[in-house]
């Protein structure tokens, strides 16, 4: 493709108020006015460049949102608390009680749960189905039905979403569609492919030091507009603004996500290889193996890879334990949730992150037990942690 998504990050040109290098952080959470009538079009939005109150808006806040939009080549777009804030604002805002959702069956269990165990509460229904099935997508939209969601790159078990395909199904049926594209920022850019709404966890890669939690939603003008309303905005309603110092800090870093993009592309191809090459189940979408690799490979933006997330099952919980355990004593990475951090970080999804999801339905979307999750680290000598992998693997005889 020749959308350049870390060329329109870097091109943002962001002055100090001292002519510092980086934005001043506006570390207020409230705002002075020289006249009355300024305060009185600010808050009915009438008046570009002002500020009011943090929780609508704030200079660093906004920084960041139009970084990301331009990453993901939206108009705009808005940060929020958490990946969840982004997720939920979005949901609550496109439906509203009698409306219906389809969305895919493997999904973050956080957003399983506000799915099957929130909205309902609110008169919102969602039918999960494979997304990789267009046939099966396309029988569950009725009459009722406003959103398809899925992600670009599913959590835990890596399927892949066709989003050219889901976009053409949402035109032809009047729906959002909505990408949670947390695992494959760089990698793949859904608003190109035909995508409505594009959201992340800014926790994950994006920021990548694991020390912030923080969500965003990229979308046109007037959708974000609708999620920042005083009256009716459900981002500015329910309160999910992420804190100044926080959004400072993920521009930051954001800068640097080329880089630790295609390191952990490269180091996760590399893993994922050599684990298939000694019979180990392995799902990584850059395998050919991957039932979606060649969907995957149609939407890449090629310099950042196939990204840094890959499956291995080991067939049962007490040897997933047990590797996990042995490869954090060998310092190999951390049994731990998230993902994009330096190290090499690795849970069994099913009993962790994945754990809202039932029992029974985690067997429907082929979860297993022994499944564990690895998010590649940055590592310099991958060939060495290869090595040392495959001795834990051994030693636990999962090999």
């Amino acid at each position: 493709m020749d959308f350049k998504p870390a060329n329109n990050i870097q091109d943002l040109q962001y002055f100090g108020e001292f002519g510092g290098v980086n934005p001043s952080i506006s570390d207020s959470s409230t705002y002075t006015f020289l006249s009355a009538k300024t305060m009185f079009d600010t808050f009915e939005g009438n008046a570009d460049g002002c500020y009011l109150y943090s929780r609508h808006s704030s200079p660093s806040n906004l920084y960041l949102g139009e970084a990301l939009a331009a990453m993901e080549g939206t108009e705009t777009a808005n940060v929020t608390a958490s990946g969840m804030g982004a997720i939920t604002g979005v949901i609550l805002e496109l439906c509203k009680a009698n409306d219906h959702i389809v969305c895919s069956r493997t999904i973050y269990g956080g957003t399983y749960a506000f799915l099957k165990n929130f909205t309902p509460g609110f008169g919102i229904a969602t039918s999960f189905v494979d997304i990789t099935n267009l046939g099966l997508v396309e029988a569950a939209i009725n009459e009722h039905t406003k959103v398809l969601y899925c992600e670009s790159v599913s959590n835990p078990l890596l399927e892949v979403a066709d989003i050219k395909a889901l976009a053409a199904l949402a035109k032809k049926y009047n729906l959002k569609l909505v990408v949670d594209n947390t695992f494959s920022p760089l990698s793949i850019t859904p608003q190109i492919l035909g995508a409505d709404i594009v959201i992340h966890s800014l926790t994950k890669f994006i920021n990548g030091s694991s020390d912030t939690v923080g969500g965003v939603v990229c979308g046109t003008q007037d959708f974000i507009n609708a999620l920042r309303d005083v009256n009716t905005g459900a981002c500015m309603l329910l309160g999910s603004t992420m804190d100044t110092l926080r959004a400072a800090s993920v521009l930051k870093n954001l800068r640097t996500l080329h880089i630790r993009i295609q390191q952990h592309s490269k180091n996760a191809m590399y893993l994922a290889e050599k684990f298939e090459s000694i019979g180990l189940r392995t799902v990584y979408p850059g395998l050919p193996s991957h039932p979606s690799h060649a969907i995957f490979k149609s939407m890449l933006n090629d310099e950042y890879g196939y990204g840094g997330m890959l499956t291995v099952d080991v067939g049962s919980l007490d040897k997933a334990n047990e590797l996990m355990e042995m490869m954090q004593n060998k310092n190999l990475g951390y049994l731990a949730v998230s993902l994009g951090f330096y190290k090499t970080l690795f849970s069994a999804p099913g009993s962790s992150t994945s754990s809202e999801i039932p029992e029974e339905e985690q067997k429907k979307m082929g979860l297993s037990d022994g499944l564990i999750r690895f998010s590649i680290g940055l590592d310099a000598d991958i060939e060495r942690t290869h090595t040392v992998m495959v001795d834990c693997m051994r030693a636990v005889g999962v090999l």
